[in-house]
Order: structure tokens, then C-alpha cells, then sequence
């Protein structure tokens, strides 16, 4: 069981009895649904970096205490608790996997406080203007479509005893400023391109991602076979291919 449903990071602060009902209720009941088969089934949980915020170390540890400051990540924390508990009496085989922001997503921009993240990149290579939030120097914790797939399905393969006493893990990621997120942009796909991000501060969005870490050890995740993406100009390659090609050649 792959659990990926959830009420994105800005729609919950905006509408906390919906950000409960679905992130947090919804996910109970799975869990019931699950004890209720009566067969451990295993069952992958997709938390976020959002469980952190306040005062951190430079990079997060995975001893680091999970301490959200918004209503998402405090829905996220309570999804990973239970998974844990429901793991440690034996109801389901779980693991809660603590996704980074996940750039160059494809499709429509959503109510998430990290959306600019795809469509600073994605928009301007569609050829529409983008407006990017936060300022350049915004440092983010990144993987790749690509890669969360691989890690989603590793998570899901590999033994869950594995894992230790808590079932939740940071996941590697990428640490990249916003700012050079651009400038990869502009270097895969030229300054044209590139000049199509318009610089436009948010404070709604600012208040929800600056309390984000923007980087990590994660050693746990890694000695454990999980895996990071090497650049963001190779994620960046990686959408045209996997986005942009095909509808040309279709």
C-alpha cells in the first residue's frame, strides 16, 4: 500500500478542518482498514520536510526532533506516529518516508507553498511566464521525480526490521538555492527561458517554506541503499526528456 494522498502544505494552513479531515483522519482510517485485514500488509507512507521548522542545525540530522510550524506538518508528524505505533504492535509492516520537495513535477501548479519549486522550471520551458515567491537565496531540499519513484519503491521493498524501532526516515535530497535553480535553468535552456521566471515576493508562501530545512546528513536513509540526485541540471534535463519530448514527438 502506497500512501501519497494528502491536503497540500498551503490549502491545510488555509483550511485546517479540511487539512485534519484528510491528512490526518483519512490516514487513521487506512490504518484501521489495514488492521482490519488481519494480514501485516506493508504500507508506505509519504511524509514531508514540513514535519521541521523553528530554530535548526545548519543541516538536519536524523536525531533532529521534529518541530513544524505549520498545520501540514504537524499533520504529517501524527500520520508518522501512528504508522510507527501501528508497526509496533504488529497491525502492518509500515515505513514513513520523509519526501524532499519534489522538482520538476509535471502537470498544473496546486495550492502547495513549495509549487514554485516545478513551475519556476516548468512553466518558462512551456513557454509561459512563471512567478517564483521567495527569494533567490531560499535554500531547498530537492529530489527529482524520477529519483522519489526509485526511493518510493525501495522503501517498499526493502525489509522492513530494517528500520529499527521508529519506521520514519529522512530521504536523501538535493540542497540548492533558488537562485541556482534558475541559473541551472538558464544553462540547460538558455537565458530566453530562463528570463521568463518573474520575481514576485509572497508572504504567505515565505512564512510556510522558510521554517523548511534546506539540507540534510540523512545518512540513515543512504546506508540503507535510498538514493539523491547529483544535480539539479541533470533534474532539469530529466523533465525535457521526460515531459517535453514525448508531446513533441507525439
Amino acid at each position: 500500500m502506497f500512501h501519497l494522498a494528502d491536503i497540500v502544505s498551503g490549502q491545510a494552513e488555509a483550511d485546517f478542518d479540511l487539512g485534519m479531515k484528510i491528512n490526518f483522519d483519512a490516514t487513521r482510517l487506512l490504518l484501521e482498514r489495514a488492521r482490519a485485514l488481519a494480514s501485516r500488509p506493508r504500507l508506505v507512507f509519504t511524509s514531508s520536510v514540513a514535519v521541521f521548522g523553528g530554530t535548526l542545525p545548519t543541516q538536519v540530522l536524523d536525531s533532529t526532533a521534529p518541530t513544524p510550524q505549520s498545520s501540514y506538518g504537524t499533520q504529517k508528524v501524527m500520520g508518522e506516529l501512528l504508522v510507527s505505533d501501528y508497526s509496533r504492535k504488529g497491525y502492518i509492516d509500515g515505513r514513513a518516508l520523509r519526501m524532499p520537495t519534489i522538482s520538476v513535477r509535471p502537470g498544473a501548479p496546486n495550492k502547495a507553498a513549495s509549487s514554485f519549486a516545478s513551475g519556476m522550471i516548468r512553466e518558462p520551458l512551456n513557454g509561459i511566464e512563471a512567478v517564483c515567491p521567495v527569494a533567490p537565496e531560499t535554500l531547498m531540499w530537492l529530489a527529482s521525480p524520477r529519483t522519489a519513484v526509485d526511493n518510493l519503491i525501495h522503501g517498499h521493498e526493502i525489509d522492513g526490521t530494517a528500520f529499527g524501532a521508529s519506521r520514519t526516515l529522512n530521504l536523501p535530497g538535493l540542497s540548492i538555492t533558488v537562485g541556482e535553480m534558475a541559473a541551472a535553468l538558464q544553462r540547460v535552456a538558455g537565458a530566453e527561458v530562463a528570463q521568463r521566471i518573474r520575481w514576485a515576493r509572497d508572504e504567505a508562501v515565505v512564512r510556510i517554506v522558510n521554517f523548511w530545512p534546506g539540507d540534510f546528513v540523512a545518512s540513515r536513509a543512504l546506508a540503507m541503499g535510498f538514493k539523491r540526485d547529483v544535480s539539479f541540471d541533470d533534474i532539469v534535463h530529466a523533465y525535457i526528456e521526460d515531459e517535453l519530448k514525448p508531446a513533441r514527438t507525439s
